[in-house]
């Protein structure tokens, strides 16, 4: 039978088969990313997205024999180190994902490198630090400690020795830490209960996944989310435990660490969701964690499934809640123009632009899409060896923002938004676009 050119079908993806021997294989590992690397190089539609294949095609390019064979199989990790596992190859770009025959999922090949690199040892101790986000939080947002921390993050000399010793870019943006955490401010809602009121999918209430970053770092996206939530008849409580969602530690290839998360958050959700709540998350990685890699590495567990069908993101929700009439248009204030940047998590959950549909529910207000990458992913942009290629991925972000003029800018990431507002360089400030809408209702 002959190979079809491209694929005309969805996309599928397969279970994450990280527990077989054979997936940490170095030696079947690199015949399969030979195997890729040879499709994509024949390919090249994906050169636009990320630096990973500018990387792969510059090695092929440069290689003796101008092809995938004339390419040094340890200069394949460098391919590696550049993906951020943003899927946007495989939602957006490849035409040879399953079903097709070929099979290539490049984000999970990458995974599966990352996880051979990180069983080697071969990790550094600055990433092991940068995705440890629970502990790091827990020890910068001390109230003693969290203004010293952000003093430190924000002095040259400071970040000029960060960057020596751990190889932290000393131009990056860091977080900022608060230590009024999320659900310290949201106290009360640890534990409440709700009758609910259904429509559609939705059962009416809603339980909070605070994330490790919103609870630490962006915590008023949080207080936003509930004061929308309640202004429209919904209920919010925080789930009387959480930690890290993992997808720090997967993107570091550490599937382990992944597991012990799993393993920490799922029971304490799942019941949740069988006491009739619905979850969301304010965070876009965190939603796309539960909804479809928790569930692709452990396909045969019940309550990850059970959980990744209960959680949605926060403007999905509201956008169900609209289209069955439960969500209120009481609006007292216009936005104007909102550029908006459509996050990468948030694209791949294949939900469609539901952020841009219900801030356009607002009057006398206008949305302009991004739908471009903004390079930050967590920790990527951080990096010394980095830093200097995620400001090159957000300029055209950055620029599309520019040239929109626009009242309002943000991002469903704050992570992405900030990055944004650091490529901006002109004082302005990133809004979240839960904060924006919190401002159209006047509450």
């Amino acid at each position: 039978m002959a190979v079809k050119e491209g694929n005309l079908e969805a996309p599928t993806r397969h279970p994450i088969d990280w527990k077989n021997p054979d997936f940490y294989n170095e030696s079947s590992l690199m015949a399969e990313l030979e195997r890729v690397y040879e499709i994509c190089h024949g390919c090249r539609r994906c050169v636009s997205l990320c630096n990973a294949f500018p990387t792969l095609f510059d090695l092929v390019d440069e290689s003796p024999t101008y092809e995938v064979d004339g390419v040094k199989k340890e200069d394949y990790w460098g391919v590696v180190d550049h993906c951020y596992l943003c899927d946007l190859c495989f939602m957006t770009k490849c035409p040879y994902t399953p079903p097709h025959e070929w099979n290539v999922d490049f984000p999970h090949l990458m995974l599966r490198a990352k996880a051979v690199k990180y069983k080697k040892g071969e990790m550094k101790l600055r990433d092991r630090i940068l995705t440890s986000t629970d502990a790091v939080g827990s020890i910068a947002g001390i109230p003693v400690v969290v203004d010293v921390v952000n003093a430190a993050n924000k002095a040259k000399p400071t970040r000029k020795l960060l960057e020596s010793v751990l190889g932290v870019h000393a131009d990056a943006r860091l977080p900022e830490f608060h230590s009024r955490t999320m659900r310290k401010r949201l106290s009360r809602n640890v534990g409440a209960s709700a009758d609910a009121g259904p429509a559609g999918p939705t059962q009416g209430k809603v339980a909070l996944f605070a994330t490790c970053y919103g609870n630490r770092n962006e915590p008023i996206i949080g207080e936003d989310l509930v004061a929308v939530f309640e202004h429209n008849g919904i209920p919010v409580t925080l789930a009387r435990k959480e930690q890290c969602c993992g997808m720090p530690k997967l993107e570091l290839g550490h599937l382990e660490a992944v597991e012990k998360a799993m393993q920490a958050n799922i029971p304490v959700l799942a019941k949740l969701v069988d006491e009739g709540w619905d979850i969301v998350a304010p965070v876009p990685s965190c939603t796309l964690m539960f909804k479809q890699e928790l569930p692709l590495l452990f396909p045969d567990n019940p309550a990850v499934k059970k959980v990744s069908q209960a959680i949605f993101d926060p403007f999905e929700y509201l956008f169900l809640r609209h289209k069955h009439g439960k969500l209120k248009t009481d609006f007292s204030r216009p936005l104007g123009k909102v550029a908006y940047h459509a996050a990468c998590h948030q694209r791949v959950q294949n939900i469609g632009a539901k952020t841009r549909d219900v801030l356009a529910l607002v009057p006398d207000t206008t949305v302009e899409v991004i739908e471009r990458c903004s390079g930050h992913d967590g920790t990527y942009a951080v990096k010394k060896e980095c830093h200097e290629i995620s400001m090159k991925i957000v300029r055209p972000v950055v620029n599309r923002v520019k040239q929109a003029s626009a009242d309002h800018y943000g991002s469903d990431c704050p992570m992405a938004g900030r990055h944004i507002e650091h490529g901006m360089g002109d004082g302005s400030r990133t809004e979240h676009p839960m904060s924006l809408l919190r401002k159209a209702y006047g509450i």
